[in-house]
């Protein structure tokens, strides 16, 4: 079976050794081979990390088939970063285990620990869910317009000739901009398609 080893520190003068020593022991214990994914003076807290995001296209191209990391929050400290990472893992076949918690969804006992915490990060997304639709309504209560705007801005060049600064001025996405400039230009009043 093929590993994939995660470790991560959060600043340079850090030294992620500690981490590596006890996963290399893991694997070859198990009889694994194992490639390294190393971020070093790298925040858990961000969801973009260059090792993290080589390990996620090796996942995708099945290059190993399990993730083994020194714990949970080496991984990420944001509970619902860290759920949709192992979701995408499991989506894609591949195991995972982390030595500092126990976890191995290879086991009946790791497959719980995942459920767990899947089950609590789905119940804090249905309560940002519902605080969401709340603040719409309160919005709608007071009078204000929610959604895409509704006309083309007054008739203006396409600013720089590119799609991206006629968005930034039209205060529109690239998608409506890109959309506006096919139809001629934005004009005054015209209703929008999209």
């Amino acid at each position: 079976m093929k590993a994939a080893i995660y470790a991560r520190v959060s600043t340079f003068d850090q030294e992620p050794e500690n981490q590596l020593q006890e996963l290399r022991r893991y694997i070859q214990a198990r009889g694994w081979t194992a490639i390294e994914f190393v971020d070093r003076g790298v925040s858990g807290a961000k969801d973009r990390r260059p090792a993290l995001d080589e390990l996620l296209k090796d996942a995708r191209r099945r290059k190993f088939d399990v993730l083994v990391c020194w714990r949970l929050d080496r991984l990420g400290r944001n509970l619902r970063h860290l759920i949709l990472l192992l979701d995408e893992l499991q989506a894609l076949g591949i195991g995972f285990v982390t030595l500092g918690e126990g976890i191995d969804t290879s086991t009946p006992a790791g497959k719980l620990q995942l459920h767990i915490l899947s089950a609590i990060a789905e119940f804090e997304r249905e309560r940002i869910r519902e605080r969401v639709l709340a603040g719409l309504q309160r919005a709608r209560m007071q009078g204000k317009r929610l959604g895409r705007p509704r006309t083309h801005p007054t008739q203006l060049p396409v600013p720089g000739g590119n799609v991206r600064a006629a968005a930034m001025v039209w205060g529109v996405s690239k998608t409506t901009a890109a959309k506006w400039i096919a139809q001629g230009g934005p004009q005054c009043g015209q209703e929008s398609k999209s």
